[in-house]
């Protein structure tokens, strides 16, 4: 099966590569510690290395060269991959230093990784109605002499750099982004499987089960307690699992539904940031994961509970119809919505009392 070879192929190499990477981070001292990098969120007690988003780059691309053929759309992907691998390993540099790179640098940096793949012709034609029907996206925005950007050019760059900060956000313990990233592939390979009716056939699918192999090599170094940390550089993984639910429109819903608990999270965190009259961009430990290792998980447990939950929704989406899945998202967003205003409330309430 091919769709294995693809999934072997790049948890073997992730396998291999990383411990170089490991061992390359070491020795130019691009570790966190948590001695001089001051981030809230930070939860281990000793330095480790950063950069394990080379690790993932590289896991992905020379799964992707021996596996598939070439073609101007993978380059380019792999393009913006690169990009967003670079800029991260820049940042996990710096971080390493006790400084930080700026977040609005960053995200500029994912809108044009993300320009770079909408370019290429990888962007979202049409979103399916959950009421019957399809609704096309090729309305222009903005017609010049030389360029013509279109709701689909705006709405594709707005879900790849979507998806490449809200799992960002989710590698709070370890273990916990790759394990996400792993089963949300899988999920999107197999229904690329299922409705291989894009012009790009079964490139989604294939590259989908890579990522997959990948994100699970990597998963085996990153786990509690983790040798390596993904760092920014994991953007550029992020930015593939984003483009392979782009490929074919209809798996928006799906991807979506399958990360559904990291962006319930990341919607709920800058609502409660820009509430708070703080920026989005705007560090703190109030993620849910967060949350929930003051409730006194373990960060396996989190890391696994997240996993569990994607599965679960990934395994629901797969049965779902359009509308079926609008409601399931109303649902999930109501009942994870309404568990983090509880934990916020009675985590609020235990400082208060503490402090009193």
């Amino acid at each position: 099966m091919p769709y294995l070879q693809n999934l072997l192929t790049g948890f073997f190499l992730t396998i291999l590569i990383t411990p170089f990477v490991i061992l390359l981070m070491k020795r130019f001292r691009i570790l966190d510690d948590p001695t001089s990098h001051k981030h809230p969120g930070i939860i281990h007690k000793k330095p480790t290395p950063r950069g394990g988003g080379l690790a993932l780059f590289l896991g992905s691309f020379f799964a992707t060269l021996f596996t598939l053929p070439f073609s101007p759309i993978l380059a380019g992907i792999f393009l913006a991959s690169f990009i967003a691998m670079i800029t991260g390993l820049f940042d996990d540099y710096k971080n390493a230093k006790g400084e930080d790179l700026s977040p609005y640098i960053r995200f500029f940096v994912n809108i044009i990784c993300a320009a770079i793949v909408v370019a290429i012709g990888v962007k979202i034609h049409f979103v399916t109605n959950p009421f019957g029907g399809i609704l096309l996206l090729s309305t222009p925005l903005l017609t010049l002499d030389f360029l013509t950007i279109t709701i689909s050019d705006v709405v594709s760059v707005l879900w790849i750099v979507w998806v490449m900060n809200m799992l960002n956000w989710s590698k709070g313990v370890d273990g916990q982004m790759p394990g996400i990233v792993g089963i949300s592939a899988i999920v999107i390979g197999i229904l690329s499987i299922r409705t291989a009716s894009s012009q790009f056939g079964f490139l989604d699918a294939n590259l989908s089960f890579i990522i997959a192999g990948v994100s699970f090599g990597f998963l085996l170094y990153n786990f509690f307690p983790a040798k390596i940390f993904p760092g920014y550089g994991g953007t550029a993984i992020y930015l593939l699992l984003a483009v392979v639910s782009v490929l074919s429109s209809a798996k928006l819903a799906t991807a979506v539904l399958v990360m559904g608990i990291p962006t319930v999270d990341a919607v709920f965190t800058i609502m409660r940031r820009i509430l708070s009259g703080k920026s989005p961009f705007w560090h703190d430990n109030k993620h849910l994961h967060h949350l929930l290792l003051r409730l006194g998980m373990s960060q396996r447990t989190i890391a696994l509970s997240y996993w569990l939950f994607s599965a679960i929704l990934g395994t629901i989406s797969l049965a779902l119809e359009s509308k079926s899945k609008l409601f399931a998202l109303i649902m999930l967003g109501v009942i994870a919505g309404g568990a983090l205003l509880f934990l916020h409330f009675i985590l609020r309430k235990s400082d208060e009392t503490v402090t009193t």
